[in-house]
This record gives structure tokens, sequence and C-alpha cells, in this order.
């Protein structure tokens, strides 16, 4: 090895620990804001003895009930619903190659919500209520997720037919998607016309995305999917760094560009199908997230991938923790303040165009 080759090699090695760096500290930050997250509330736990009764040495049955019962199912599902997000959107901007894609913008949050809701109102399979704390009750997951993910990929199978069309352009595929929203948002205002007041209401809040509604048994279902859709990623991610690299080299290399698209859509789009039957619509996680990761580490979805699923997690667990502590003893639903943030984000990548 000469000493030019030994230079490039020892900068490489320099700057990929660099990446793995940011990496190890967003995962250390993760874990603190976790405990942060699960202290605060309507009562304060001592950060300290929450990693206590973590570790199994809880001091308190009160806030033993509180912290396993309440808080922590409460924490962890943002975390998941962030990581799955956000790694949804990472991949709809690389094999769309559009810098302004993710499951909200392109309008497939909206298309799985409008399946959620055509599932528990005519399909019967979840029950609606008064209360604010359980306005929608899934009673069968399964035919919910079905629906939305139907629902959800229909509209991924139009956004793929227009990005195979010619001199096709983000701003285009993100007008498709704008109608995509729009058409489905007014589905489900007409299965809200038709209820009575309950399931109006009901209908109505379960809408604003809120993590708090999620159960153990609903997090374990989120949670399989979000795991092997982040495993489906990874495996795939030469392939997403190929095509970010353009359609004809990828193919030059050996990539099958069209089922890699198709595949990683599908897969997205179950992930975003899951998230919002269960929490409602949030938006604009899966398109800050990402843009925030290669900011820090680069295009490289060797390192993008895990730092977008470490971002989005974490943001979405901030905002849903200030979402609990802002207006106390109320709690807003967290995609009001994810919908504060996003949209003059989205506002800004519209301007900047492709030169992200």
């Amino acid at each position: 090895m000469t000493g030019t080759d030994g230079e490039i090699a020892r900068r490489y090695k320099e700057h990929t620990c660099r990446k793995y760096t940011y990496l190890l500290s967003g995962i250390m930050l993760l874990f603190v804001m976790t405990i942060i997250s699960i202290s605060v509330g309507p009562v304060d736990i001592p950060p300290l003895e929450v990693v206590q009764t973590l570790t199994g040495n809880s001091v308190s049955v009160r806030w033993d009930n509180i912290i396993w019962n309440i808080r922590l199912p409460h924490v962890l599902t943002a975390i998941v619903a962030g990581a799955g997000l956000s790694i949804a959107g990472v991949v709809m901007q690389s094999i769309l190659r559009n810098p302004l894609g993710s499951p909200f913008t392109l309008g497939i949050s909206n298309a799985a919500a409008f399946g959620a809701a055509f599932s528990v109102m005519v399909l019967g399979t979840g029950a609606t209520h008064s209360q604010v704390g359980d306005a929608v009750t899934i009673s069968n997951p399964y035919t919910t997720t079905a629906v939305a993910f139907v629902f959800a990929l229909l509209v991924t199978v139009i956004i793929l037919a227009f990005s195979r069309i010619r001199r096709n352009t983000p701003e285009v595929m993100i007008l498709v998607g704008v109608a995509m929203g729009s058409l489905f948002t007014a589905g489900t205002m007409f299965l809200q016309y038709f209820a009575d007041d309950v399931q109006l209401a009901s209908m109505v809040f379960w809408t604003f995305g809120d993590v708090s509604r999620a159960s153990w048994e609903e997090l374990a279902l989120i949670t399989a999917i979000v795991i092997a859709s982040i495993i489906y990623f990874t495996l795939n991610r030469w392939k997403y760094n190929a095509i970010d690299a353009g359609d004809e080299t990828a193919r030059g290399l050996g990539v099958d560009v069209e089922q890699v698209r198709l595949r990683g859509m599908m897969c997205a789009s179950l992930v975003t199908a899951i998230i919002v039957s269960f929490l409602g619509v949030i938006g604009f996680v899966g398109l800050i997230c990402p843009h925030m990761a290669r900011r820090i580490i680069g295009d490289d979805h060797r390192f993008l991938i895990t730092g977008s699923l470490i971002i989005g997690a974490l943001l979405l667990l901030c905002a849903d923790t200030a979402a609990r502590v802002m207006m106390e003893p109320y709690q807003l639903p967290v995609a009001v303040l994810t919908s504060f943030l996003g949209a003059p984000t989205f506002i800004y990548l519209i301007l900047r165009g492709r030169r992200i």
C-alpha cells in the first residue's frame, strides 16, 4: 500500500468512526430523554427512581404502577412510531429520488387514516367512545391494519405510476400526493357526516395523532412491523445508495430498480398503515427527520437509515413530552406540535427544491 493509499484509508476510517460516534451519541441522548419523559407528568417522579423501577428495584408501589402501566408504554410508543415514520420517509425519499417525499406529504397517511376509519365505522372492527382517553378502541387490529394498508397501497401504486412518467419532477409527485390526501380526507369527512354524535366526536379526536392511546398489546404489534421493516430496509441499504446515483447507474450495478422501488414503497406503506391505524395521523416526522440525519451523517444509507430512526424516535419523544407538560393538566395531541414544526420546514424544503 502506497503512502497515498494509506492516507486515504486513514481518512476513511476517521470519517466512518465519526459517523459511529454520532449514532452512539444519538442513542445515549435517546436513553436520557426516555428517562426524563417517564419522570415528568402530572405526578413528577425523580429520574433516579425511574431507573430503579426499570431495573427491578422499585421503592414505591404507586410509582411502579404509574411507570409500568401508563408512562412506559406511552414513551415506547412515541419512540417506535417516530422511528417507523422516519425510516419510511427516508426510504421514500431515496427510492423516489424526491427530497419532499414522506408518508404525510404523499397522501399515504391520509389514505391509511381513511382505511382505518372505514374499517372501524363500516366493518365494525372497533368501538367508539365519548371518553377522551379512549376515543376509538380497535377490537380487530389485524383487519383494521389490513384495510388501512390496502388504501395506503392504492396511493403508493398511483405515486409509482407517476414516478415512471418521463420528465416527472418532485413537485409533480407532491401535487399528486396533495390530491390523494385531499381525496381521502374528503372520504373521511363523508364517513363522519353519517356518524352519530358520539362517533363523530370520537373520530374527529382520533384523527389528532396521539401516542398515548396505545396499550402494551398495540405497542407490540406496531413494534413487530417496524422492526421487520427496519431489517428489510437495512438489508437493501446498498441498493438505495445505488438508486441515489440514478436509475441507469443502479441498473448498471445489477439493481432491479422497479422491484426495489415497489417493495420499498409497499413496506413503507405498511409501516404507515399500522401506525396510523392505532395512533392517528402524525405529520411531518417522516419528512423532517431524514433531512436532519443527512445534515449530520450524510447520504450513505449504511448510516442514514440508523441515524434517521434515532432522530425520528428522539423528535417524536421530545414533542410528546412537551405536549404532555406545556398545558398541564391538559395534554395536547403530539400531532399538533409536529405540524407546527413541520409546516415551516416543509415550506423551506419546497423553496430549496432539489438543492437539499
